[in-house]
């Protein structure tokens, strides 16, 4: 199963294509999204599938090397912010609302229900 807390994945080559960054934010504490992250399947095969070609990395399938490799290249950043609040699991909520509200919205026999004053804020909302 693909991370489910990753906002964002990254990956950038620097140093004229000689070195490689690979860098994401996530929900959680790190130890979790380590655990997280090597018990991933397809986002541990992407991580090695890129990585195979990277000076020091030994591969999979010896996961004690892969995380060996990891932890000794990895690097806090020294400032993060982000325009919008939430966890992943959040967004992705206040995504599936939006579309069936949206849905409500276009739907022909909703047009006296979205008369009733206590819907005023969510007409306001979507037509902004």
């Amino acid at each position: 199963m693909a991370i489910s807390t990753i906002h964002e994945a990254r990956f950038v080559l620097f140093d004229d294509d000689r070195q490689l960054a690979f860098i994401t934010s996530f929900d959680g504490p790190w130890d979790a999204y380590m655990e997280d992250f090597f018990t991933s399947g397809p986002t541990l095969a992407l991580f090695d599938l890129i990585f195979q070609h990277a000076e020091g990395y030994e591969g999979l399938p010896d996961l004690a090397s892969v995380k060996s490799f990891i932890l000794g290249a990895q690097q806090s950043a020294a400032a993060y912010a982000r325009n919008y609040p939430g966890t992943v699991k959040e967004i992705r909520k206040a995504q599936r609302v939006n579309a069936a509200f949206e849905k409500v919205l276009d739907h022909p026999d909703a047009a006296e229900a979205l008369r009733h004053p206590a819907l005023q804020p969510l007409l306001d909302e979507a037509a902004g």
